[in-house]
């Protein structure tokens, strides 16, 4: 597995670590991996903080260490340093830091729900909702469940249409036949719309 640096963020790592102690590298970790809760960050690795489970990938001018329980979590994640008018900012970018990435021949449901959790929960967030996957029934609806501001908002039946049924159709065109909302909806102040 390779963590993607962008020269940038090398630079700046190496910018960084001519400051510390020789020996110094990074650690990138995911605190709370595999939940809706989890973050990750980095941080100085010094020599005496190197643990014989982690996993170590050598760039060309430091190593990053990652953490035993971490490392199925970072896979395909991206590290960049932008820079912009306003300033300069460290991102890090890691798809499978709340869900572990499932292989391509996983049980549809393990697929759908990685899907969901990865690609349209995060674009939920953004009104306060998000959804549930109960189960892929046996001709091949996927039954949801909406919660947050998603729960009782007025434009429900577009999201799930227009939105999340396009989607998963689009990635499990043969598998998925469509998305039913089984959620009894209560409309409130958690409500986006």
């Amino acid at each position: 597995m390779q963590i993607t640096i962008s020269e940038a963020a090398q630079a700046h790592f190496r910018r960084l670590l001519d400051q510390q102690e020789e020996g110094t590298n990074i650690r990138i970790f995911v605190v709370n991996p595999g939940s809706p809760n989890a973050e990750c960050g980095v941080s100085y690795c010094p020599k005496n903080a190197v643990e014989t489970t982690d996993h170590e990938i050598k760039y060309s001018e430091f190593s990053a260490f990652i953490d035993e329980v971490s490392f199925p979590f970072l896979e395909d994640a991206e590290i960049d340093y932008i820079t912009e008018e306003m300033g300069s900012q460290l991102t890090l970018k890691a798809p499978n830091a709340k869900m572990r990435k499932v292989a391509d021949d996983a049980p549809l449901i393990e697929r759908v729900e990685y899907a969901i959790q990865t690609q349209i929960n995060p674009q939920l967030a953004g009104h306060g909702g998000h959804i549930t996957l109960i189960e892929i029934t046996k001709d091949g609806k996927a039954i949801l469940q909406f919660g947050g501001g998603c729960n009782g908002c007025s434009m429900v039946d577009v999201t799930l249409k227009d939105g999340i049924e396009k989607q998963l159709l689009a990635m499990f065109a043969d598998e998925l036949t469509g998305v039913k909302d089984v959620t009894e909806h209560q409309r409130g102040e958690h409500s986006y719309y």
